[in-house]
């Protein structure tokens, strides 16, 4: 599915990513995906492997590691 954000003109499909502190331009719900300095691991807690964003929440880290982390668009709502 593509949704236009009609705030910025920029196209958002499933399977995007972002990153930990940027602006959620699409509700919907959101994988982890990998840290931003590329690692998996420590793995996060099952409660952060699925977030759920409305529109102009900021993507967060992953408390559990203290690292900054890439999130996939998994389901726009």
């Amino acid at each position: 599915m593509l949704v236009l954000d009609t705030t910025s003109g920029q196209m958002n499909n499933v399977g995007d990513r972002f990153k930990t502190g940027a602006s959620c331009t699409t509700s919907g719900s959101y994988v982890f995906d990998t840290y931003v300095d590329g690692t998996t691991t420590p793995q996060p807690t099952t409660e952060e492997r699925v977030i759920l964003l409305t529109r102009n929440e900021t993507f967060p880290p992953i408390k559990s590691a203290e690292k900054s982390a890439w999130w996939k668009l998994q389901r726009i709502t």
